[in-house]
């Protein structure tokens, strides 16, 4: 169920449903808790998570366990002094258990459902080979042709062919489905770093969609936070004598290095852990899942790290089947 703030009766003006959730790199999430945070958009209404998400473990803090909490969804609003486009903007810090996928995106939208929503947008990550120096490229696909038309005058990249999995692509086809038109804006991030932020992919599609609503914003700070990650990055490459003063480009070897380092040092936003937790107990249930979660480890490139676990899976199977 959502629950709306007590405030005044809101009335919006032809609104862009902005929705974002935890991915490759963080991109999507980073870039609309930024937008969120810039527009000081004031906070709707929430979902309830109960039916939408599982707790997988339990956390620690000084020495005493206790139960996490589960995760936010909640729905911002922002006024457009312009009186062009207002924005209603949904975030939720871990993906939901995609099973209750319809029923997740159908509570949504009744609680948006009075503001007539005009567009939806989705933001998620573009993981290509190329060098975390280089500025990112901003991809783009959309539920029509005439949409996508008009969108190629942004100096954006068509994604003629592949998927956007997770939530992030998920509620676009369901928008359509359901007669809403709309857009996902993807971030270029490389491939041996997606398991970490990139703020600066996130920048990249802020600033395309604020172009595209015409409308200001003070992204400076994802400037340093950028900065910030290069300097670690050029130091893990430096480490491993593959930097981007290198004269050939970054090869597959290199980057299954590089990736296998990163993970290392790095950690799996806590949305993806919880997944692949499900995924597993999923699969343990019913063997025939086994492909999707061997999809989702190979998309984090963390398959050597739950081999033993993920071939246990159909020694027990056996054993059932025995």
């Amino acid at each position: 169920m959502a629950h709306a703030k007590k405030q005044k009766k809101i009335i919006l003006r032809n609104p862009y449903l902005v929705v974002a959730w935890p991915g490759m790199g963080e991109v999507a999430f980073k870039a609309a808790r930024n937008l969120i945070d810039k527009l000081a958009a004031e906070e709707l209404a929430e979902i309830e998570p109960e039916r939408f998400f599982y707790l997988t473990a339990s956390v620690i803090q000084k020495g005493v366990l206790d139960l996490p909490q589960l995760p936010f969804n909640k729905l911002f609003y922002w006024k457009n002094k312009t009186g062009k486009n207002d924005l209603i903007i949904f975030l939720s810090n871990a993906q939901p258990d995609l099973s209750e996928a319809e029923e997740y995106f159908y509570q949504i939208m009744q609680a948006v459902k009075r503001f007539k929503v005009k567009m939806v947008v989705g933001f998620a990550a573009m993981p290509v080979p190329a060098d975390h120096t280089q500025p990112p490229k901003v991809w783009f696909a959309a539920t029509s042709k005439e949409l996508a038309e008009s969108l190629k005058d942004f100096n954006m990249n068509l994604l003629s062919e592949g998927q956007i999995s997770g939530m992030n692509g998920l509620f676009l086809g369901m928008a359509k489905k359901a007669g809403y038109p709309g857009f996902c804006l993807l971030g270029e991030i490389p491939l041996y770093t997606i398991q970490i932020e990139n703020p600066k992919a996130a920048k990249a599609v802020l600033e395309i969609f604020s172009k595209i609503m015409s409308i200001k914003l003070d992204l400076s700070g994802l400037d340093e936070q950028a900065r910030v990650l290069e300097e670690e990055i050029n130091k893990l490459l430096d480490f491993l004598k593959i930097g981007p003063q290198s004269a050939s480009p970054i090869g597959e070897e290199e980057i299954e290095k590089i990736k296998k380092s990163l993970s290392q040092l790095t950690k799996l936003p806590a949305s993806v852990k919880e997944k692949i937790e499900q995924l597993f107990k999923t699969t343990a249930a019913d063997i025939s899942r086994a492909q999707e979660l061997k999809a989702e480890l190979d998309r984090w490139s963390v398959y050597k790290e739950y081999e033993d676990r993920f071939l246990d899976l159909f020694k027990k199977s056996d054993n059932k089947n025995n």
